[in-house]
């Protein structure tokens, strides 16, 4: 080889190291911004993005649909205050993870969702490419932001608006939609790294007016009978000591709703979940912080809620437009949580006078009576079991491990496990949320065990489970600490419901009876259990937390033992004609 050629031979293994693509700059804007994992589903055209960010030292959790990597994402992004991130081909890719995306913004997470894209040009004339579909324009009506990127030097740029719209203000999901030729455009490596953007203080603190917390005092201090409201906006903000020592001085009795249950725990004297009705008709004061008076508060409306106009509200919020959406804010405090929670603090000093004990005795003793009430029903052994007997067990293992992260969903699974299962911690619970979507289990899991690296029990009803068990298979592969238990009562709400034709297909919410969920996890690996009665139930979640193997434990219920839609029956529709044509509808 002559002279020249070996110049020209070295010229070439040289030149790559001078520059860089748009994978890698996509991969290192999100590392300089402190995300180091991805939740995705491989495929055209990220593939190869996966398997680069992986060689970068970032964690990649691949999943077997994209929601489910989805709804992981946008759990990430409540436990750890930070983006996370869900990576999903384009079209159906993209539209899976759009309804977690859409979801972390209902909910107010911040999330980032990445898809690759048809280019531009042939999308906007039209012209048939594969999965071509204007993603960006389907996804700007359920998210906070949505941003393209075409070029391989505004990379930096785009991650840096993403990041600071998911984080800013009320957290939620941002699009950021990847062309597949972007991936491979190429430019100079200093060049590229100069374009990179670090995001410094994405959100900073917002301090209420002085008027404000005045307005708040005043309103707090005239109340005979107030009650607090912690939502899951509390539990978010992490600032726990905070919140603790604001409602520990008030003296209030608080309702934590089910994502805030544990910021105090639900052991504490203040604590009256277990009095809901009573504190949410007879309060005269109504103290949110980072609760929304939505449907899951009935609007704070309604015969629940005591006479109309008969209570005052007091409310913390970032987000100015939340005020008076249901109810008449009497003092809105407009800024984050902890900045209005020692704003409060501040202003009440050390002569605030505490509520008579009329009223917090009043609290106290219901709750009581009602837990010694339910006490008998979680621990009978009977077979097949009853909802309360398997959640007696469930009651008892997260106090005996409150560090255990609890995932929840369902109808029946949900609703009573909220209202039985103590939680001692805060952010050890992950559900449902605002919109009550099913599916979200398996999901959730995964992020808890990845996040946390702490004990995970997601608690499933049979149905919920339907929508998201293929994950089993994800939770095996990747060995995460995760015990599942299905409340399998062999169908939605109950397994025991007729054909009202008297046809030969079964009944709309009834599945195959005695079906074996254990069986799933032991097909790829994992522990499968199959219990009928508490003791059993018991003896197979010790083994699994003693283990941290991925295990499913089929939780045999008694298909009569659920209610027609959980604790939202009311939601149903009436009709006096369906009622009168199918007496069925009537028992």
């Amino acid at each position: 080889m002559t002279q020249s050629a070996l110049a020209q031979d070295d010229a070439a293994d040289a030149a790559p190291q001078s520059l860089t693509d748009g994978f890698h700059l996509l991969i290192d804007a999100l590392r300089l911004n402190d995300i180091d994992t991805i939740y995705n589903v491989p495929g055209i055209p990220i593939t190869d993005l996966g398997r680069y960010a992986q060689a970068q030292g970032m964690r990649v959790i691949s999943f077997r649909h994209e929601q489910h990597a989805g709804y992981a994402a946008a759990a990430a992004g409540f436990l750890t205050r930070k983006p996370g991130v869900c990576m999903t081909v384009s079209a159906p890719g993209f539209l899976n993870g759009l309804t977690a995306l859409a979801h972390a913004t209902t909910n107010c997470w911040p999330m980032i969702l990445i898809s690759g894209s048809s280019e531009r040009e042939i999308v906007d004339l039209q012209r048939g490419d594969y999965e071509e579909m204007d993603q960006l324009a389907i996804a700007r009506p359920h998210v906070k932001a949505a941003y393209r990127i075409l070029h391989a030097e505004d990379i930096g740029l785009g991650v840096a608006r993403a990041v600071r719209a998911a984080l800013s203000g009320r957290p939620g999901g941002v699009y950021l939609d990847v062309p597949g030729a972007l991936l491979g455009q190429v430019m100079d490596a200093v060049e590229g790294e100069k374009s990179l953007i670090k995001v410094v203080d994405p959100n900073p603190a917002s301090l209420p007016s002085p008027e404000a917390v005045t307005r708040a005092v005043d309103v707090l201090s005239n109340a005979k009978k107030p009650l607090i409201i912690i939502g899951k906006g509390a539990a978010y903000a992490q600032c726990d000591d905070k919140i603790r020592e604001l409602v520990e001085t008030l003296g209030f009795p608080y309702l934590p709703m089910s994502m805030a249950k544990g910021l105090l725990p639900d052991t504490h004297p203040q604590c009256a979940s277990a009095a809901r009705s009573l504190v949410l008709k007879q309060s005269d004061c109504v103290f949110l912080i980072g609760a929304r008076l939505n449907w899951l508060l009935s609007h704070g409306q309604g015969p629940g809620w005591g006479e109309k106009g008969g209570k005052s509200f007091v409310q913390i919020d970032i987000e100015p437009t939340e005020m008076d959406s249901n109810q008449s804010i009497s003092a809105p405090l407009i800024g984050d949580i902890e900045s209005c929670a020692t704003a409060l603090l501040d202003a009440i000093g050390t002569t605030w006078k505490k509520p008579d004990e009329s009223w917090t005795g009043a609290v106290r003793d219901k709750v009581i009576g009602n837990v010694e009430k339910m006490a008998p029903r979680l621990q009978n052994n009977n077979s097949p079991m009853d909802y309360h007997s398997a959640l007696g067990v469930i009651k008892q293992t997260i106090a005996d491990n409150p560090d255990t992260v609890l995932v929840n969903e369902g109808a029946n699974a949900l609703d009573l496990t909220r209202s039985i299962v103590d939680v001692i911690k805060p952010r050890k619970r992950l559900d449902v949320g605002t919109w009550g979507i099913m599916g979200i289990g398996m999901g959730s899991a995964v992020a808890a065990a990845v996040e946390t690296d702490n004990q995970v029990l997601a608690v499933e009803g049979d149905s919920a489970f339907g929508f998201c068990g293929m994950e089993v298979e994800t939770i095996s592969r990747y060995n995460l600490p995760v015990c599942i238990v299905v409340m399998n009562n062999n169908g939605i709400y109950r397994g025991d419901g007729e054909n009202w034709s008297g046809g030969k297909d079964p009944a709309t919410t009834v599945f195959v009876p005695d079906s074996r969920y254990d069986q799933m996890m032991t097909a790829f690996g994992g522990v499968g259990a199959h219990v009928t009665n508490a003791d059993e139930l018991r003896q197979a979640i010790g083994e699994a937390f003693a283990s941290r193997k991925p295990t499913l434990i089929n939780a045999v219920i008694d298909p009569a033992a659920g209610r027609e839609s959980g604790n939202i029956g009311n939601l149903n529709p009436q009709s006096v004609v369906a009622q009168a044509r199918y007496p069925q509808a009537r028992t």
